[in-house]
């Protein structure tokens, strides 16, 4: 064997720098590694020429008997002066395939050597870094644990001049997340009921996840009654049971709704309220036909203007005014319209009706008392007794 290599050396008498040959480890020492490379006399590669990273000691790097490629960087034999590197060959090699891997979109995987300021260090043939924004989706205050953690990528930016690779692990994580995301948008239909967690409130509404995409909680679907902030009634990391009302997949939205999970407030109306019944209720707004009077929380019916008097108005205004008490009579009720009819001059004249009714009971009542014939009025009575004491 030995005979062999020797004829191999003997063929391999002349290189010259920028050579790629083979060579195999005869010695380690602290700062360099000695190399057969069939010359003359062994090549040299300095600690800092055995990888793209930072090396803390050689013998972590290689071994005596390992075999590997280098390239020839500097040649002097007056000096006896060969110096190979390792890491050229293995960051020629690397470039070209990191090149490929970016325009494909391809994922490879790397482990973390370093933690470093504003980011992380990979081998992955060159020195790759990862800038902090580009490590997670979310924000990531203590890199320690990284350090020798495995991670997918991508190549995001290359730049061979300054010896410059970006990669982020973001990317990936995002692609998985679009890959999830069009597969729920795919499967999802407006009516169905979902659970969901409350991820972001804003002041327009909340957005909830409803397992790995995002969908919009407008505020005027959070309750049946009137929002006026969202905190008012759910904060960040609440579970919820949202309706899918629409889904826009070409846009990716999707429009939910919480309220349309609970019985809303014209569930119970036709069993509360009944035609004929009188109210209290607070007018809401007055309108060119009417008013609208609240009766219930998020139940609102109308006085049409004909209603609002027993005498002609012209405008509610002349009448009634926002956030007035008033009592109403139900005239009717359509819950399945979400629609009730009320009536102020009703009210009124049952008012007028029943004190006409009590008078009446009171005269009755007055001439059984005093033995009076049914029929005569007070008046024809207290005549009576005038003309007695005349």
């Amino acid at each position: 064997m030995m005979e062999e290599t020797n004829v191999s050396l003997t063929d391999a008498t002349t290189v010259s720098v920028g050579d790629v040959v083979k060579a195999t480890v005869t010695k380690v020492e602290d700062k360099q590694a000695l190399v057969d490379v069939g010359y003359k006399y062994d090549g040299l590669i300095p600690i800092s020429e055995l990888s793209p990273l930072h090396v803390e000691k050689v013998s972590d790097e290689v071994a005596v008997g390992d075999t590997f490629e280098v390239k020839v960087i500097k040649l002097n034999d007056e000096k006896e002066e060969l110096v190979v590197s390792k890491k050229a060959v293995a960051m020629e090699s690397s470039w070209a395939d990191l090149e490929k891997k970016m325009q494909a979109g391809e994922i490879i995987e790397a482990t973390v050597k370093e933690v470093v300021k504003g980011g992380l260090v990979v081998d992955v043939g060159v020195r790759g870094f990862i800038p902090a924004s580009m490590v997670e989706r979310h924000f990531v205050e203590d890199f320690s644990d990284y350090k020798g953690k495995a991670l997918t990528l991508k190549v995001v930016e290359m730049d061979k001049e300054k010896n410059k690779v970006i990669l982020s692990h973001k990317a990936v994580l995002d692609d998985e997340v679009k890959v999830k995301k069009q597969s729920i948008l795919d499967k999802i239909q407006p009516g169905q009921v979902l659970e969901g967690t409350v991820q972001r409130m804003t002041d327009f509404g909340v957005f909830v996840d409803i397992g790995g995409v995002d969908g919009l909680v407008h505020v005027s679907e959070l309750a049946w009654n009137r929002v006026d902030k969202p905190s008012d009634v759910v904060k960040e990391g609440d579970k919820v049971q949202v309706k899918v009302l629409k889904v826009d997949r070409e846009n990716e939205r999707i429009g939910l709704s919480i309220k349309e999970t609970q019985a809303g407030p014209w569930a119970k109306v036709a069993e509360e309220f009944k035609a004929g019944s009188i109210v209290t209720g607070t007018v809401k707004r007055l309108v060119t036909f009417g008013a609208f009077v609240e009766v219930a929380p998020g139940i609102e019916g109308l006085v049409h203007i004909s209603q609002i008097a027993n005498r002609r108005v012209n405008t509610p205004g002349e009448v009634l005014k926002e956030g007035q008490e008033v009592q109403v009579k139900i005239l009717d009720v359509v819950p399945a319209e979400q629609r009730i009819s009320l009536s102020i001059r009703a009210v009124e004249e049952d008012r007028e009706e029943q004190a006409e009714r009590a008078s009446k009971r009171e005269q009755q009542q007055f001439q059984q008392e005093n033995n009076q014939p049914m029929g005569v009025t007070l008046g024809e009575l207290f005549a009576d007794l005038k003309d007695k004491f005349k």
